[in-house]
């Protein structure tokens, strides 16, 4: 087996990882997801927004794996070379944290699919579920301890699999496509205002965030990359082909069914879409799509989340066994860690009663952080002129994307309300006791005086959370 180090990566490989990392079982879900929230027109409105601001935050990762080729870890170590060890900690932490929680939201999406024909599996969040998504867990888990190489060419054949039946997917609900339905869809709800639509739009922003997540695939995984050229490309190709099939899923799904008919669908909702276009085949079609593609993206997430922690490790961030490979190249501790998390939030998921809306949230709100903090270190590289003094091409612009990136991202932690924010510090706040262990390994000093209240912050938000949970002021 080779070393990681001689384990490279082709441009091809690496946008498979993109492609396959945003392509999970976020697209299966949004005609629920969308319909639930809002129109075609809020909805067009919304995937503007997510579209151009996660346009200008790949522009960053392109950007900054240009201009900082030392930096190999992508999106963790560009928040500790901007703002310190401890952000750059819990860049780490809140990535790992929202890898982990999508690889749940994943499982539990399966089993849903699967209470379609058996309904022992309920919505994804039985006893049964769980049963059957351990013993899946740990056979992806063997299977990854084998190699990383192997795992990726896995991926990459798997992520060409699972894009066809979205693209058949596209045809046939197109040629179902009436369009008095989705002009009585068009406003999302008999009232039209500038507020009413503006909320709808708000309301979709997590999800939106959701179906984004791994857009930096290529950039945590680019000491692996043939060339370090090929990051920028893979991740802006990647990230376009992926924006085309979730605006032609969302906006084609209003022209099928009625907005009410939309939100009531249980997930995967593409199956009843597609169901209520060429009969009950559509859903069994969908449901193997979703099984190829939510495997594919497990694969892609888990190997993202063990690099992460093994990459941390490696620059001092995250505790040295976390550094450890086994003979086959592969992060094995970081790998055994991640998956250990997993099974614990596959045990809770038994007493949510939103199981898959509840972890998708998660997701998207643990990951918001860390693009915050690589928006933000793109413009302050941009601001501040570092490396453009000896190649000044591009600078202006540079400043433009990346604060488009820097108020996209700000905005998105406004949009995902307070709730959110407190159940991440849950994570933040006691999760910091590897970044303990890994300061003392180092014999260095815990904080400086500004990340000792960042600290603080982040403990008392997970003690108000903790409360809310117990008291039932938030619940889950």
């Amino acid at each position: 087996m080779a070393s990681a180090s001689e384990q490279k990566f082709s441009v091809w490989t690496l946008m498979a990882m993109v492609v396959g990392s945003m392509v999970g079982a976020g697209i299966f879900s949004l005609p629920q997801a969308f319909g639930r929230a809002t129109g075609p027109f809020g909805a067009l409105i919304a995937w503007s927004i997510a579209g151009i601001g996660m346009l200008m935050l790949a522009l960053v990762f392109q950007t900054l794996s240009r201009r900082k080729p030392d930096l190999d870890a992508g999106i963790y170590a560009y928040a500790k070379a901007g703002f310190g060890n401890y952000l750059g900690f819990l860049s780490a932490l809140g990535y790992w944290s929202a890898a982990l929680l999508g690889n749940v939201s994943y499982f539990v999406l399966i089993k849903s699919t699967l209470g379609l024909f058996f309904p022992v599996f309920g919505d994804g969040n039985t006893i049964p579920a769980v049963a059957i998504s351990s013993v899946l867990l740990w056979f992806m888990h063997a299977l990854i301890l084998r190699g990383i190489r192997e795992a990726a060419a896995i991926n990459t054949i798997v992520t060409f699999a699972k894009i066809i039946p979205i693209f058949l997917f596209i045809v046939f609900v197109a040629f179902g496509f009436q369009a008095d339905v989705f002009a009585a869809n068009f406003w999302g709800g008999e009232t039209v205002s500038f507020a009413g639509v503006a909320g709808q739009v708000r309301a979709t922003m997590l999800v939106t965030v959701f179906v984004f997540v791994g857009i930096e695939g290529a950039s945590v995984y680019s000491r692996y990359a043939r060339n370090r050229a090929d990051v920028g490309i893979a991740t802006v190709l990647g990230f376009l082909g992926v924006l085309c099939l979730l605006v032609l899923v969302t906006i084609l799904s209003y022209g099928v069914m009625l907005r009410p008919d939309l939100a009531a669908l249980r997930n995967p909702s593409m199956a009843g879409v597609l169901q209520a276009v060429v009969g009950p085949w559509g859903a069994v079609f969908v449901s193997i799509g979703l099984l190829i593609s939510v495997a594919g993206a497990y694969l892609s997430w888990v190997l993202l989340a063990a690099e992460i922690l093994y990459s941390a490790s490696k620059f001092g961030t995250m505790p040295r066994f976390l550094s450890h490979e086994n003979g086959n190249g592969v992060p094995s501790n970081a790998l055994w860690l991640t998956n250990v998390a997993v099974q614990i939030f596959l045990i809770l998921t038994l007493f949510a009663q939103y199981a898959f809306r509840l972890a998708l949230e998660l997701t998207s709100s643990m990951i918001l952080i860390p693009y915050f903090l690589v928006a933000a270190y793109g413009f302050k590289l941009a601001a501040s002129g570092e490396t453009y003094d000896r190649d000044p091409s591009g600078h202006r612009g540079d400043l433009v994307r990346s604060g488009i990136a820097l108020i996209y991202t700000a905005g998105l932690i406004y949009a995902a309300g307070a709730q959110h924010l407190l159940l991440t510090a849950v994570i933040y706040g006691p999760g910091t006791i590897l970044y303990f262990m890994a300061r003392r390994e180092q014999a260095k000093s815990i904080f400086t005086p500004l990340e000792t209240g960042l600290f603080a912050i982040a403990v008392l938000g997970a003690c108000i959370a903790i409360y809310a949970l117990a008291t039932g002021i938030i619940t889950v």
